[in-house]
């Protein structure tokens, strides 16, 4: 019975033990909030202008993504959705586009939407251009298969484009 009571007892302690680990994001800045450790769903406030500072932008105010591989690019969505991808130098200025290729996955698991990228022309000349429009929503998941030349190792780069 002793047993049981103190079974009792320490499942029900358990949750006050914890309770130093939550905490109200309402009354703190953003400098503060930025300052700690934390995990969670941004998708759990949609609704709020929300600064994504862990967020890199590139050049042209687009999604940096620099990869381990020493790959750099940045992802630009056009006003018709369409993705634009540049790759960027070391100084993060505009590379020139000679044999690299890209394919891709964007949105949810339950309904992706497969991704082909050509060379732009003329003033594209040096951007890869997503044959389809991302789907729609704010925070669209994407997955790049990156090549720098035919015979080149893929590289494959995962992120979430947030389009607000």
């Amino acid at each position: 019975m002793k047993l049981n009571l103190m079974i009792l007892l320490a499942l029900l302690g358990s949750p006050l033990a914890f309770a130093d680990e939550k905490h109200d994001h309402g009354k703190e800045t953003k400098e503060e909030h930025a300052g700690h450790d934390h995990d969670h769903d941004h998708g759990d406030h949609d609704d709020h202008d929300h600064d994504h500072g862990d967020e890199k932008k590139g050049p042209n105010g687009g999604h940096l993504v620099e990869s381990k591989s020493g790959i750099i690019l940045e992802v630009v969505v056009d006003k018709e959705r369409k993705a634009r991808v540049t790759f960027l130098d070391k100084d993060k200025k505009a590379a020139k586009l000679e044999a690299q290729t890209i394919t891709g996955t964007a949105g949810e698991r339950s309904a992706p939407v497969k991704l082909a990228f050509a060379k732009g022309k003329d003033d594209d000349a040096n951007v890869l251009i997503s044959d389809k429009a991302l789907p729609e929503g704010a925070h669209v998941a994407m997955i790049l298969v990156i090549k720098t030349a035919a015979d080149a190792k893929a590289v494959t780069e995962r992120f979430e484009l947030h389009l607000h």
